[in-house]
């Protein structure tokens, strides 16, 4: 299990004081992904196949999204999916605007995407604090980068904000299944050599909470699904050096910083070669992937039926059948 419990949608009985909304320290992560700019084309192929997922919603959808944004756009890879698309499968975008919380990557993806027609301007933007006018997209897409969000329903709020009505939202984000085998192998590694847990572990939400968070946030027709990539490694250690080239390390503002942790990663690596290794050495890396689809309040949207609405009965219905 992971080290921590998921994100819960259940309300305080006091409002969070602003620390206490604060899980992840963002100018760590910022620094992180600036670091892992330079490398990036070796580490993206997790952000590469879920924007290609994510982008492939889109041949299923026929409303047209003219100015769109891409929130954490990483090195571009949304744009990227977006020209493997047949043209009238791309949901009509014509500007593709990105944003993400790394300068470095930002500069990335605008050299990335310079040949695509639809990019559009290229921000270093934070997902906490959206830098777009009220009502001003047609959609916004983002990939794997909304669970590093201290204030996720705020975050959510800001979006459905940002969109003009009955346009779309289209995320992925990482749920709470996501590295389960290191996440185990830490936690029993910490305890073994230091006698009790830190928060090694990045808190993240599940499927059901995900899509409370949603309707919480004002969004209609919310929908929340789940898939899980699994990768394998040669060794835990390989698998270890991929999180830091991606960025995606222990960012938790409580997190352990004494020298221990050297001890602690080279236990649970052991762990996990003697717990996950296939015949052929190799172990797997489970990722599991969290798809929110949903739409800005519309009139035009249809409306469940009030309760007792309903003109024929379920006994009627069953009766006729036989």
């Amino acid at each position: 299990m992971s080290t921590h419990p998921p994100r819960s949608t259940a309300a305080a009985a006091r409002p969070p004081s602003p620390d206490a909304m604060r899980v992840f320290d963002r100018a760590l992560l910022r620094r992180r992904r600036d670091r892992a700019a330079a490398g990036w084309d070796g580490v993206s192929f997790l952000v590469e196949e879920t924007a290609a997922r994510l982008v492939e919603r889109l041949e299923d959808i026929t409303r047209r999204f003219p100015l769109a944004l891409d929130l954490g756009c990483h090195g571009g890879e949304v744009a990227r999916a977006l020209a493997g698309l047949p043209e009238g499968k791309r949901g009509g975008i014509e500007t593709l605007i990105q944003a993400d919380l790394s300068p470095a990557l930002a500069a990335r993806a605008s050299a990335a995407t310079a040949g695509c027609p639809w990019a559009g301007p290229v921000l270093a933007g934070d997902e906490e604090a959206l830098p777009v006018a009220p009502g001003s997209l047609d959609a916004i897409l983002s990939t794997l980068s909304l669970h590093w969000v201290n204030d996720l329903p705020g975050a959510l709020i800001q979006a459905r904000r940002a969109l003009k009505p009955d346009g779309l939202f289209l995320a992925s984000l990482l749920g709470g299944d996501t590295l389960i085998e290191l996440r185990t192998c830490l936690a029993d590694a910490e305890i073994e050599v230091h006698g009790g847990l830190s928060p090694r572990a990045s808190p993240l939400t599940d499927v059901r909470d995900a899509g409370n968070l949603l309707s919480r946030a004002g969004f209609a027709l919310p929908t929340a699904d789940t898939d899980v990539l699994t990768v394998r490694y040669e060794h835990p250690s390989t698998l270890m050096a991929d999180l830091r080239g991606m960025g995606e390390s222990n960012a938790v503002l409580t997190r352990r910083r004494d020298l221990g942790h050297r001890a602690v990663l080279s236990r649970a690596a052991a762990l996990y070669q003697e717990r996950h290794a296939g015949p052929d050495g190799r172990v797997p890396a489970t990722f599991e992937i969290i798809t929110l689809t949903a739409w800005a309040p519309d009139a035009s949207q249809p409306k469940p039926l009030a309760p007792g609405s309903g003109r024929a009965s379920l006994a009627e219905a069953l009766t006729k059948d036989t």
